[in-house]
């Protein structure tokens, strides 16, 4: 238990007849980050709502950071920060106000509180609105201000529930690169999210979820090595063919091909390289399919995800009990 910041075990939950999770389990080392992927209703959520004392399980148990979250739901409560998925400011205070309250409700003094503040804002480059009210800051400046706020008390374990939701690309990465700083800094990290990019950027260690169970777990490098080496990717130029180049692809592949019809694009997992390719072309040629683009690349965490769930991240079905809990 020493080495590990959280450890889960067989964690259940149901709300009326949705079960939300079905027998979880997890472990992140001290000073590690593990992504916890999943579509909406998943139960990722709900995992998270476990692990910060929000909610209690039905069955099995928890620790985070050596407490258990049921018998020991305050010393687990100073030992963590959380930023959820929506930033939780107060709109009619100052980025300063907002951190020195945050503070204060920690129990810190008002000198200790405020000296806290301006580190923070200075740290997650807002000093120049640190007097300024929030509602007038931009989304990733609100996101920005949230993980300030988790952070107040230096936690040892933080957890973020989709902190890029909503982002731009930049403030997509300027996220990004506060959790690389704070991993650095020897925090553990629990960051659920359905941008598989993301977990492949940040994450020691993966954890797939779907419909409350954790069907699979390793490293990004283990999880794409489930599916096979390289994969074959071709764009038709006409919609008609797609069935066509799938049905090549299905004879040229070692698996089922992947198509896109919005897209015009069929992939499927090869072996052989550059020979499952040059045939693959050759088949083209002969069935008159007008190739696009085509392209032989590893597999990808979405590539995992469609294997793992049969859908892509960012589609499945939503649990609303889980999203109302």
């Amino acid at each position: 238990m020493s080495e590990l910041a959280v450890r889960v075990e067989g964690l259940r939950k149901s709300f009326g007849s949705t079960r939300a999770l079905d027998g979880v389990d997890l472990e992140i080392p001290t000073g590690t980050v593990l992504g916890l992927l999943g579509p909406n209703g998943a139960g990722k959520t709900t995992t998270v709502r476990i692990l910060t004392t929000l909610l209690r399980p039905d069955a099995g148990r928890a620790w985070v950071a050596g407490h258990d979250v049921v018998a020991e739901p305050q010393a687990v409560r100073r030992a963590i920060g959380l930023s959820g998925q929506y930033a939780a400011v107060d709109e009619n205070l100052t980025g300063l106000e907002n951190l020195y309250m945050v503070g204060r409700l920690y129990g810190l003094k008002r000198a200790a509180a405020k000296a806290r503040a301006r580190e923070l804002l200075e740290r997650f480059r807002l000093t120049e609105a640190a007097e300024r009210p929030s509602k007038t800051y931009s989304g990733g400046m609100r996101r920005r201000l949230d993980l300030a706020g988790a952070l107040v008390a230096a936690p040892s374990v933080v957890v973020l529930d989709e902190p890029t939701t909503g982002l731009d690309p930049r403030g997509r990465l300027d996220t990004w690169s506060m959790i690389s700083e704070l991993v650095a800094d020897g925090a553990t990290v629990l960051l659920t999210t359905q941008y598989l990019e993301e977990a492949d950027q940040l994450a020691d260690s993966i954890v797939v979820i779907d419909h409350g169970r954790a069907i699979a777990s390793g490293t990004a490098d283990d999880l794409k090595a489930q599916i096979g080496g390289e994969r074959l990717q071709v764009v038709v130029a006409q919609s008609g063919q797609v069935d066509l180049a799938r049905s090549v692809l299905a004879e040229v592949g070692t698996g089922e091909p992947v198509v896109d019809d919005h897209l015009r694009r069929v992939s499927v997992p090869v072996s052989g390289g550059t020979k499952a390719l040059v045939e693959a072309l050759r088949r083209f040629d002969g069935e008159g399919v007008e190739v696009l683009d085509v392209a032989m690349q590893r597999p990808t965490l979405d590539d995992v995800f469609l294997t793992l769930t049969g859908h892509p991240a960012a589609d499945g079905d939503t649990q609303k009990t889980e999203g109302a809990a």
